[in-house]
């Protein structure tokens, strides 16, 4: 019988905690629970991860108060995962399995799917021969890795699913993740049909109760196939045996807190320590994987060139703004008419929720910032409120300068609820909807607005980012891009290869099941090689374009990056903890391949009155980066009250 167990909190601390065990309470521990235990003058959440019959301290041990969990909720198999992504991340273990663990106390059911009857989620019978062989391929495994490349519409989607068909018939588990949570649902219905009963979902929008009643689904058995987002790349199957990654250019299989992993990386490591195989896909592959595509001796290249449906690719026209009246240009104004004279729909889509996003006075040009933050304020017209888009402050619009006290003021730039109004002005008998962050936050909002618009009840659905990634709907026939270069301007050197894919995604919502697709791309830049290359449907073009660029400036697929944040209240003991961090690494970059490309300010100096300073890290491999980081940390603390982020390979270093 066990009496001390060793436990692993959510603390950025090395090491474990070893806690003694009450007699009363040995049979109730097990690794694998989650545990009240006390630590300093407070409780916390702690994760058993080894239980010992001896051990000997200098100090006295605290006892466990309590067990949260009647079964174990993660094995040998999890905790591995979590020690190895500890290392890769340079995160602790507790921090790893807090992120891998549903934070739910008790079991609290899905609703029920409506499973709608739709032509784009039936099943189609006969395969076309590409995608045949596309199922054959990955079915012999043998790569660990294959990717799914093709145009938008040439049934991905279908490929997955038969693979996840035959994978499941032999008796084992699959993974499937998409970017977004509306993709989620998208996705649960079409498979739900297939696998009865057999699927679980796992996302961020669930409450950590509902997480982990699907995730104990999982442990029980009762589950063949597990969808999500991000974090669904956790689930607990015992016998994995594929993984897709669905969308895989997608910047939201990023996490944005510590540890700061990517779906993709994780995925590769399950499927290399469990035997499984990992299938992904886009129609623009990140920069990475297409470079890792040509090498081709990791990754097994699948190409798809047609539309299965039998649609065209849509004709695509650049529009420049500067040479406009209107934030809605003639021709955009023509295609939305003549699109819904044909009773079918249309998609407009603008990156930048919000009316307008920059205020100005013309007399001593002051400019309105967060006062916490450095960005520039969004004007909100339907709640009358200035808000930021970072830390959530808010404040009435101004009429008067509060530096010159003068009444010529501008507010200038364009978002969604502006672009909503104009068109319910120019078209008021069409039903208009808006879909963005700002939307999404009414509960069902994002499945209704959906479900209505593939039943077509609304004929034009405004949106950011959620209208572009891989929805299907079969009356779309116009995609407005209403400003192209809303990415463009961002200091980032990923920023083309963003446009580009956002450009040829959003694109590809349109005409999907005939020969009349258009997309109409506004942009006061139309000479943008990002923008060209759209436009011509020259996607090989642009990745050799973009690759010679990345191998002249050194930058990835032709280096690896980490990039150090330190934030604090404290301007000053932030600089001064990044020249102590700087100098530490360019000590060990003198008998370690690596160097410091930069240190100072983030571009965005203040988020949430914290200042942000950053080191970027550069080496030609992952390992001597990360062994520079390593060994800098191994003898680096920061302070109270300052914090240290760190992002291995970061997808933007704003």
């Amino acid at each position: 019988m066990a009496l001390f167990a060793q436990v692993a909190l959510d603390l950025p601390l090395k090491q474990s905690f070893t806690y003694t065990i009450d007699p009363e309470m040995a049979k109730k521990v097990e690794v694998g629970h989650r545990v009240v235990v006390p630590f300093g003058k407070r409780e916390m959440t702690g994760y058993v991860i080894e239980l010992l019959d001896a051990f000997s301290a200098t100090y006295e041990l605290k006892p466990i108060k309590r067990v949260i969990d009647a079964s174990p909720l993660y094995g040998r198999q999890t905790i591995d995962l979590a020690a190895w992504m500890s290392r890769y991340y340079l995160c602790s273990l507790g921090e790893a399995l807090s992120m891998m663990i549903p934070g739910g106390r008790r079991e609290l059911g899905l609703p029920a799917l409506e499973v709608e009857e739709d032509l784009s989620f039936a099943r189609i019978e006969q395969l076309s021969d590409e995608q045949d062989a596309a199922v054959q391929t990955i079915l012999r495994s043998e790569k660990p890795m294959y990717y799914l490349y093709g145009v938008t519409g040439s049934g991905k989607s279908e490929v997955f699913l038969r693979c996840a068909e035959a994978v499941i018939a032999q008796g084992k588990a699959v993974i499937y993740l998409v970017p977004e949570i509306t993709l989620t649902h998208q996705l649960a219905q079409q498979v739900s049909s297939r696998f009865v009963n057999k699927v679980a979902i796992l996302h961020s929008a669930l409450t950590p109760s509902q997480r982990l009643k699907e995730w104990k689904r999982i442990i029980a058995g009762e589950v063949s196939l597990a969808i999500g987002a991000r974090s669904a790349v956790f689930a607990p199957f015992e016998n994995l045996g594929l993984i897709i990654l669905d969308e895989e250019h997608e910047n939201s299989y990023k996490s944005g807190n510590t540890p700061r992993y990517h779906a993709r990386q994780v995925a590769q490591r399950r499927c290399q320590q469990e035997g499984a195989t990992l299938v992904m896909g886009s129609a623009t592959p990140s920069l990475e994987a297409y470079s890792l595509m040509q090498d081709g001796t990791q990754v097994g290249a699948l190409h798809l060139t047609k539309r299965v449906a039998g649609g065209s690719m849509p004709a695509v026209e650049v529009v420049n703004l500067a040479l406009e009246k209107s934030l809605v240009s003639a021709a955009l104004k023509q295609g939305i008419k003549a699109t819904l004279d044909k009773k079918k729909q249309v998609i407009l889509f603008l990156n930048r929720r919000g009316f307008s996003y920059f205020f100005h006075c013309n007399s001593c040009g002051y400019e309105l910032h967060c006062p916490h933050c450095s960005v520039a304020l969004t004007y909100h017209k339907k709640s009358e409120q200035m808000v930021c888009h970072y830390c959530g402050y808010r404040t009435s619009p101004m009429r008067v300068c509060p530096e010159c006290r003068s009444v010529d003021v501008t507010y200038s730039g364009f978002g969604t609820e502006m672009v909503e109004q104009e068109i319910r002005t120019l078209f008021p008998k069409a039903r208009v909807e808006r879909l963005d962050t700002d939307s999404a936050k009414e509960k069902g909002h994002v499945q209704k607005t959906l479900s209505e618009f593939r039943q077509g009840s609304i004929d034009i659905l405004l949106g950011t980012q959620m209208v572009a990634k891989g929805l299907n709907f079969p009356k779309v026939e116009l995609v407005g891009i209403v400003l192209a270069d809303s990415g463009m301007n961002i200091p980032d050197f990923r920023s083309q290869e963003r446009t580009f894919s956002l450009l040829v995604q959003v694109s590809g919502r349109a005409g999907r099941y005939n020969d009349q697709g258009k997309v109409i791309i506004q942009t006061f830049h139309p000479d943008n090689p990002a923008i060209q290359y759209a436009l011509a449907g020259d996607v090989e073009g642009f990745y050799h374009e973009e690759l010679v660029v990345r191998r002249d400036t050194a930058f990835p697929p032709y280096s690896r990056l980490i990039n150090l944040v330190l934030r604090g209240r404290n301007q000053k003991k932030v600089e001064a903890e990044t020249h102590k961090l700087e100098e530490l690494l360019n000590a060990a970059s003198a008998y370690i391949p690596a160097e410091v490309l930069t240190s100072g300010e983030c571009p965005l100096e203040m988020i949430a009155s914290n200042y942000r300073f950053h080191i970027l890290v550069s080496a030609k491999d992952g390992s001597s980066a990360h062994h520079l980081v390593a060994t800098a940390l191994a003898s680096y603390t920061p302070p109270s009250a300052v914090y240290l982020e760190v992002d291995i390979d970061p997808l933007q270093l704003l």
